[in-house]
């Protein structure tokens, strides 16, 4: 029995441990660093393809290793609410009966009553707003660029970071090189922030653990 105690007791704790620390790095989510070659002309020439640039066109990202600007533009509001009423009354009376003309006093009486009232209400709101400039990281075969980006702040009293990948469509990114993050699909936005800060605001273990599913009561 001792011996399973601690094994019954540390699913518990890791439960109650779990979101205190911020997400881990994903490794699959970095960007890395585009390997672009060398331009080179073509037949001793000067001229690439990949490298021209036209006066009167503007500075919009398209290629692969091209920065834009991703302009945060988030807001959710979610609202919930439910009411369910039941009420139920049931009665069975008993008149006094006749037998051979005299009167029998029965009376004999049932009240039975049943009710429920119960409600719930759920109401979240979220906004995020700022910009976070990303790199083309691939160019698909129908024009959409993937892109991925972070931006990581460094205070005196902790670490703020933004992450953010998903795919943009060239017709959306305006004169300015930037575009909104609702036009971006797929999109995987991260802000999260480590050190005194972000630990003030989270819960301890053991608070953790009493709101856990893993608690029985």
């Amino acid at each position: 029995m001792k011996t399973l105690l601690p094994a019954l007791l540390l699913p518990l704790l890791l439960a109650a441990c779990s979101g205190l620390l911020p997400p881990p790095p994903d490794g699959s989510y970095d960007p890395p660093a585009p390997q672009l070659a060398a331009a080179r002309g073509q037949s001793g020439g000067l001229y690439t393809p990949a490298g021209g640039w036209s006066l009167v066109a503007d500075q919009r990202a398209y290629r692969v290793g091209d920065v834009l600007t991703v302009l945060l533009q988030e807001t959710t509001q979610a609202s919930k609410s439910t009411g369910t009423t039941l009420d139920k009354n049931s009665s069975v009376a008993v008149q006094p009966a006749v037998v051979l003309g005299s009167s029998v006093k029965l009376d004999a009486s049932l009240d039975a009553q049943r009710s429920f009232d119960g409600k719930g209400t759920s109401t979240q709101q979220n906004t995020l707003q700022g910009a976070v400039t990303v790199i083309v990281q691939q160019v698909q075969a129908n024009g959409l660029l993937l892109v991925k980006g972070e931006k990581s702040l460094t205070l005196n009293q902790g670490e703020e970071l933004i992450r953010l990948s998903g795919y943009v469509r060239a017709g959306d990114i305006d004169s300015s090189n930037q575009v909104s993050s609702l036009r971006v699909a797929n999109a995987r936005i991260q802000y999260f922030g480590k050190g005194a800060l972000a630990d003030a605001g989270n819960p301890g273990w053991l608070t953790r653990f009493f709101n856990s599913p893993w608690m029985p009561f």
